[in-house]
């Protein structure tokens, strides 16, 4: 379960590093990595956030974490 949990921090951290960027992009007004719309950040953004609240489900329902 800790994999999972570090999983899912990971996944958090990449959601937030992707909005940032998004926030960088429109500041600027340039496309970072040769994306120009800032709504393809937060596409991924959501992908990321999405499994982050599906690991965290699946490690509080799970019987083998709870004592």
């Amino acid at each position: 379960m800790k994999a999972l949990n570090l999983i899912g921090w990971c996944s958090l951290g990449a959601g937030i590093l992707i909005i940032l960027l998004a926030a960088i992009s429109l500041l600027t007004g340039s496309g970072l990595f040769g994306i120009s719309h800032v709504v393809n950040y937060f596409t991924v953004a959501n992908s990321f956030f999405l499994i982050t609240i599906a690991l965290f489900i699946v490690m509080n329902r799970c019987e083998c974490n709870k004592k």
